[in-house]
Order: structure tokens, then sequence, then C-alpha cells
């Protein structure tokens, strides 16, 4: 029987351990993820108020509920966990799924100013990322700027317009719901330094800021008309010639009276976050001109804006993985389909897919034919990789270790108690914030699980990978 040990459990991971379940009829499967629970980036990083987005956990629980597929959280790789070279020991192939955790920076003065912060940094705060250290984002700040124009920075900025009424029912965690509640954020600034034929947002999210309650949308008609695809958007993709057309109907409409005000700025790029009083009071901008090549030159010609929170939002990368090579260039492991590269020869057993094979790109659904491509390379490899029989379960060989892997059942655990949370609050579903809160829900079921079965978690439990009899 192959064994493989998948890295991550977010849609690449997922997607990868279902490619192979269906390509080889004995694989078996452990998914494994540093955090208690399963999903990854659509647990963490879809917005609260995206439920349909979000739904797609019931695609992925799918997945790992598969009689030949084990889900095990809280098992961190490296460094004060299982070392690369002992998961490769324990395994015939290991395949790594962990997307790109970092953020790009701006390098500009100013940006590690109190008040300036990653746009990740906020997504983790309001998506209850139990790694969150961050709080006190709208505290004071009545005017925010939000850098970037593609659909992360559309998600911050209609969170931070998001009225408590409309963040109630979603499972957005307490503390952050009260915050933003409590805040006095009034107008936001979403900026480009490009034109909006070049916005990477989608049509759909960009339309959502124009439905928020209470809330006016404006755009400078004088900024569009820089960009000669908006005078003519006719040889546009059609996604981008639906945004100008999205953006056309705001700049021509009359201000509308609201409490909250976004504005969509272009063509001005950041050069320097401004203090006032030790933390962030402004941010300066350098307004720019399409420079005919599809970049932007720089006009020797300033703005700046008032804001008390700017959360930049230019892009993820890639972080090295601790005992594989790194391309520090473009953020990914080297890989040739899916194959580790280290100088120029393929690593045995060790693969890669999702953003930290190929870079942060393309939507969800992007990573079903990218897991195919690796779990093709795996299995063409499997023959060679399968030598001699391996007896020991890994994860027995991992609690024998010291380790307790959560697993399925104390992810279930973990969903009752986010269900009990919310119902005491008079809410929905709410998200356990932190490291203890998930963990003690998940092992107390786990610990009860492991003494009515003599020390062992049940099998139906833990879905434990046992050879069928005469196998």
């Amino acid at each position: 029987m192959l064994r493989v040990a998948v890295v991550g459990s977010g849609p690449s991971g997922c997607y990868t351990a279902q490619s192979l379940v269906q390509q080889d009829p004995d694989v078996l499967v452990d998914v494994l993820d540093r955090l208690p629970c399963p999903y990854g980036l659509v647990r963490y990083g879809v917005a609260p108020d995206h439920e349909k987005i979000k739904s797609l956990q019931n695609t992925l629980r799918t997945i790992l509920e598969h009689e030949r597929v084990r889900f095990a959280g809280g098992v961190e790789i490296g460094p004060g966990g299982v070392p690369a070279a002992r998961l490769r020991e324990l395994y015939h192939a290991v395949v790594y799924c962990v997307g790109a955790a970092g953020d790009r920076h701006l390098g500009i003065p100013g940006e590690e100013l109190p008040g300036s912060w990653s746009a990740t940094e906020f997504v983790s705060w309001y998506s209850a990322h139990p790694d969150s250290r961050a709080f006190g984002f709208v505290a004071g700040a009545r005017s925010a700027v939000v850098i970037g124009v593609g659909n992360v920075a559309v998600d911050v900025t209609r969170m931070l317009a998001r009225g408590t009424t409309e963040l109630s029912p979603t499972d957005i965690p307490h503390p952050a719901l009260t915050a933003l509640a409590a805040g006095r954020v009034r107008e936001v600034h979403m900026v480009g330094r490009r034109g909006p034929s070049q916005a990477s947002f989608t049509t759909k999210e960009l339309r959502e800021l124009g439905s928020l309650p209470d809330t006016e949308v404006t755009v400078m008609a004088e900024e569009l008309a820089l960009d000669p695809a908006y005078l003519d958007p006719s040889p546009l993709a059609a996604p981008q010639r639906r945004n100008v057309e999205v953006l056309r109907g705001w700049a021509a409409a009359e201000a509308q009276p609201s409490s909250r005000r976004i504005s969509l700025r272009f063509f001005l790029r950041p050069v320097e976050v401004l203090a006032d009083g030790g933390r962030v009071g402004a941010v300066r901008f350098e307004r720019t001109l399409p420079d005919g090549h599809g970049g932007v030159r720089g006009t020797g010609e300033f703005e700046e804006i008032e804001a008390q929170l700017v959360l930049r939002s230019v892009g993820y990368r890639g972080l090295p993985v601790p005992g594989l090579p790194f391309d520090a260039e473009s953020g990914t492991v080297p890989n040739v389909e899916g194959r580790v590269v280290r100088g120029g020869s393929a690593v045995p057993g060790v693969y890669v897919a999702g953003w930290i094979k190929r870079g942060p790109t393309g939507v969800i659904g992007t990573n079903r034919p990218d897991a195919k491509e690796t779990v093709a390379s795996l299995l063409e490899d499997a023959p060679a990789l399968v030598r001699g029989e391996r007896r020991d379960d890994p994860l027995d060989v991992l609690r024998a270790a010291g380790l307790q892997p959560v697993e399925w059942a104390g992810w279930c655990a973990i969903e009752r108690a986010e269900a009990e949370l919310g119902a005491s609050l008079g809410r929905g579903v709410v998200k356990l914030p932190d490291w203890q809160s998930l963990l003690d829900a998940a092992q107390g079921v786990q610990g009860r699980e492991t003494a009515s079965s003599g020390g062992r978690p049940r099998a139906d439990a833990a879905r434990r990978h046992e050879p069928a009899p005469g196998n």
C-alpha cells in the first residue's frame, strides 16, 4: 500500500488527497495541518459575509471524510515539530500544499508605524485565526486607507464599512464583531497605483461595495479618464470591461446622504506613511500616469490622504519550507510538474502543489488541475517509492513521540463548541478565536474516545488505515 502525507488541508491539499484516492484504489492518505482546523484559506481567508464561497467547506469535508483519508491537525512540520526528513521516513511520499503565508511589503518610510498593517493580519483577526495576535485595528480610526485593488482589498474595505446588523449572523469572532461595532471608521479609501482597467478585483466583488447599506461609493471621473482603456473599453477582456462599466456608473452618480463613504482612487503610488503623534496619521501618494507599456510613471505631484488605519493589500508571498529548497525570488519551492528539485535533480518522494508550487495565482478551482499534475508525477514514481513493507501507522509513531494530533472527531467537537458558543451569544455559529479554546474542545472528546478504546482512538472516529484481512 502506498502511504502519502499531504501537508496542508486547504483546497490544494484536499484536491491532492481527492486525486490520489480517485486514481489509486489502494493509496492511504494522511492530510496533516499545523492548525487544529481544516480547510485553510476557505476557513481563514474568506470574508465572513461570503457564505457562498465558504460553503466550499462542504466539498472539502466530503474529501476529508473519505474512508482512505485521515485528517490530523496540530501537526507542525519543521523545527519544534516533526522534521521533514522524519516525515519522509514515515511515508512513501510527502506532498507539501502549504500555500503562501507571507505578504508583500511596500518598502516605503513609515510602513511599520502603529496603525499600519498588512491586509493579511486584518483578515486573520476577523477570521479568528488562532495565530492572530493583533487587535485594536479600528480603535480611534475615523478614516482608513486600503492600498491595493484586488479582491482581498475589496474584502477588507467592505468589512470596514459593514454594520453590526449584517455581520452578526456570520461566524465572525465576537471580539472582532464588538470592535467593529464600536469603531468610528466612516471613510475608506481604496487606492491603486495603476488604472481601472488593470485592477485585479472581480466585478462581483466590486459590485458588492455598491450594495452596502448607508454607504456611498465615489469615483473620480478625472482619474478614470487617465486610463486609455477607460475611454474606449471595447478592446478589454470581458471581466475588465465589466469593471469599467461599474466604475462609470459610480462616477456619474449623484451624491447621496450616507453615514459611510468608500472612495475608489486610481493612479496614486504610495511613497510614505506619515506619522501623527507616534502613529499613522496620513499616507503620501505620488500621482502617476500610464507609461504606455502596461506600467506607470511618476509625475512629481503628490497628495496626502488622512488615515488613522492603513492596510496594505499588495499580494501574498510563499515562505521557505523547512527541509526543502526555496526560490526566494518567486517565493516557491523549485519543482518540475510537482516533483521537488534540488541541484537539478528530483528529490525522491517529495512533491508540492498549490501556491507553494506555482506562486499565489489563480482562483480556488485552479488548484484542481494543479493537484492532478502533481499526483500524476507521484503515481508515476510510486513503484520506485514503495520498497519493502511498512507496518507502523505513522500517526501511532507520532503519538508515541509525544504529539497529540487533532483527528476528525476532535474537529467535529470544535464545530459543536462553535455552534454552542454562537447559541449562547444569540448568534449562529461563532468561531473560537484562540489556540487554547480550540484544543480544549478537540482534546476533550479525543481523550474520552481514547479512554473508551483502551488507549487507542476508536476506528470509526479516527478512520484508521488498517488493511482488510488477507491484504
